[in-house]
């Protein structure tokens, strides 16, 4: 036999042996093996993402085959598009690698933000443990107390990245009805953000209404801030006397830009994981994320924090997210007007 026949009659034999143990490696073996995922948090530590990862870093392993440790780790950049690009390029395509992302990161696909090297379409979408309300809060020491208000007050608000809303509503607004919102940017999440407006850096930060109720619930009794805008296409039950995001459309066109700005919530604080997961390894992940969005534990633990759990399975945010991938071209011209890229 020459060299080359023996050589590939090697290869066959420890294919062929191999043939067994591979099939043995089921997702409770590769687990176990690996022993640790990662749950890469697009945003500093102090909002609500990071608030809601860790708490699926918790509570998540006991439900993945093979039990293996979730360690959260913070990726913040650019309203967590450096945490979407890695997670869709760069991580392991294993189920060791799951992201918690920003809920625009469909939106800034669909206007085709340069920073967006992802299609999020593609990704493996585990599950969603809830919904969101972002919202827009002033200190009570500010001079304008209302979106009204800020019309003819200048209104400096904490930015945290170009792709957050805290950033990108208030620049709308200013195109679309006038306002005169100012926007710091720099901030890492909504935490520090919070923080300047307390520390009276700025008079104003956007975060969400799960992070104020969990965090927050002084400054509400003792009315230190006032919520004057919710990003949502109506109003929530619990903020009725807040003003949502669609109420500000004057024309049809508006209504169109604005919804699509209100539109994340649906997706809200959910987890995915790179493209082209095996599919054993993305069925296990997505049944023990449903199964811990029910584990008494962590009911226990979002009702101490005034946390709402509202779970949703990958089906649900794949239709969302296929819904809001693209736009009209007129839409997107319109966004390229206000933000200049």
């Amino acid at each position: 036999m020459n060299r080359t026949l023996a050589t590939r009659a090697l290869a066959l034999a420890l294919a062929a042996s191999a043939g067994p143990a591979l099939a043995q490696q089921t997702p409770e073996r590769f687990f176990a093996a690996k022993r640790t995922i990662n749950l890469y948090i697009g945003y500093a530590p102090g909002g609500s993402y990071d608030l809601y990862g860790r708490m699926v870093a918790r509570h998540l392993g006991k439900y993945v085959p093979g039990n293996p440790t979730v360690v959260p780790q913070n990726m913040p950049g650019a309203g967590s598009l450096q945490a979407a690009n890695f997670i869709y390029s760069v991580a392991p395509k294993d189920g060791t690698a799951l992201g918690a992302l920003g809920e625009t990161l469909v939106m800034e696909q669909a206007l085709r933000n340069p920073g967006a090297k992802y299609d999020a379409t593609k990704l493996t979408w585990i599950g969603r443990i809830a919904s969101s309300n972002n919202i827009h809060l002033v200190w009570h020491t500010a001079k304008a107390q209302s979106v009204e208000d800020a019309k003819t007050i200048e209104m400096t608000v904490a930015g945290t990245g170009p792709a957050n809303v805290a950033e990108t509503v208030p620049k709308l607004l200013n195109a679309l009805i006038g306002t005169k919102f100012k926007v710091v940017s720099g901030y890492p999440s909504s935490g520090p953000g919070m923080l300047a407006m307390e520390r009276g850096e700025v008079d104003g930060a956007g975060t969400s209404w799960a992070v104020v109720k969990s965090q927050h619930q002084a400054w509400l009794k003792e009315k230190k801030v006032k919520i004057i805008l919710q990003d949502v296409p109506e109003r929530d039950a619990e903020l009725p006397d807040v003003p949502a995001l669609l109420e500000f459309a004057k024309t049809d066109f508006d209504r169109q830009l604005l919804g699509l700005y209100a539109s994340g919530g649906a997706i809200g604080r959910a987890v995915s994981a790179p493209p082209g997961l095996p599919d054993d390894i993305a069925k296990a992940l997505r049944d023990a994320f449903m199964q811990m969005a029910k584990d008494p534990d962590l009911l226990a633990e979002a009702g101490r924090a005034n946390l709402a759990v509202e779970p949703a399975d990958q089906a649900a945010l794949e239709k969302v997210v296929a819904a809001s991938a693209n736009v009209d071209d007129s839409i997107r011209d319109r966004v390229r007007q206000i933000f200049g890229n």
